[in-house]
This record gives structure tokens, sequence and C-alpha cells, in this order.
């Protein structure tokens, strides 16, 4: 089978479960985006971050895979996938994942800003993009059949455990965070 099927040369793609939207639309957007954090997640894992973050983060790619599978499905179609999706439960564990990672960090007194090391850097980078994620996810429901409060709420604790990666990236690697200091004038 080859790889290229020439489907999408008139500028649509396929949903799972039937059905072509055009490649600019909010639906492809959003997985897109998805897509694009899972692949920020896969650089920040490849510069060496702690064993247990790794870990987490090893098992979020996996969750992000199957919520871009969820929104590349015609929707009410998702029980077509044959596989779990995202709830309750995976939230819970992004929670203890936050508790665990903030347990390492001292509590913040001021704005950081992204950088410090390399690990942090990668990972202030996925947060951003899994923030845009989260709007795009989001401004479905004004053109489309809206989002799961499940992925909503899957994607606002994500962000917020990649904050707190990147800050106990920098306790892991001995480099302090970045402190945001306004310029006075």
């Amino acid at each position: 089978m080859k790889l290229y099927t020439k489907t999408g040369d008139d500028g649509t793609t396929g949903l799972f479960g039937g059905g072509r939207v055009q490649k600019s639309s909010a639906r492809v957007s959003a997985y897109g985006t998805v897509d694009e954090l899972n692949a920020t997640l896969g650089v920040a894992r490849a510069t060496k971050v702690h064993p247990d973050s790794d870990a987490v983060l090893a098992a979020v790619q996996v969750d992000l895979f199957t919520l871009g599978a969820e929104l590349a499905t015609v929707p009410g179609k998702e029980d077509k996938l044959g596989m779990p999706l995202l709830g309750d439960a995976d939230a819970e564990r992004l929670e203890k994942a936050i508790d665990d990672a903030e347990a390492a960090v001292e509590p913040l007194k001021n704005f950081v800003l992204p950088g410090g090391s390399a690990q942090a850097a990668a990972l202030h980078m996925s947060r951003t993009v899994c923030r845009r994620a989260e709007r795009e996810l989001l401004a479905l429901g004004d053109t489309d059949v809206a989002p799961r409060r499940d992925l909503v709420i899957y994607l606002n604790r994500l962000s917020d455990l990649l904050f707190v990666l990147a800050r106990k990236a920098n306790v892991d690697a001995g480099v302090a965070d970045v402190p945001w200091v306004p310029h006075t004038r």
C-alpha cells in the first residue's frame, strides 16, 4: 500500500466514520494542533527529561492520540473507534502527576519566563501548544459539534501539568526558573 492516496488533492480529508471535510475546517485544525502538541512532547522527551516525567509524558502521548482520533471522527460515530475515550480518570491521573511534580518545586512567588534548561524550554513550548489546542477545541462549538467536556478538562489539566513539569525540569537540571522582571522606565 502506498502512503499517498491523492484523495486529499482537492483540499479535503476524510473523517473516520465517513464523510469528508475541508482541510481548513475547525475540526481538522483542532486535531492537527493536538497532533502538533504530541510532536512537541516527543521533542521534550528527546531532551532527556527525568525518568518520572518521561513516563508521565509517554502516557500523555497515548492519550493525545486517542483525543485526536476522537476529533477526527464524524460526530456521533465515536463508538466505531473501538477504544475507550478519555474521561474523568484521565484528568485525575494528570492531577496526581501535577501534585507529585509540585512537591519537587518551590512555591511560585512570581511569574516565570519560559526557559532555564533545554528540558524546561521544550515543556513550556508544549504548554503553549496545549493552550492553543484547548482554544481550538472550544472554538469547535462555534462552527461544528461542540467537543465533549472531558476533552476540554483534559487539555486544561495537561497545560497545568506541563507548566509544573517545566519547573521540575529546571530543578532536576539544577537550573533556576527565569523570573519575569518587568522593565522599569
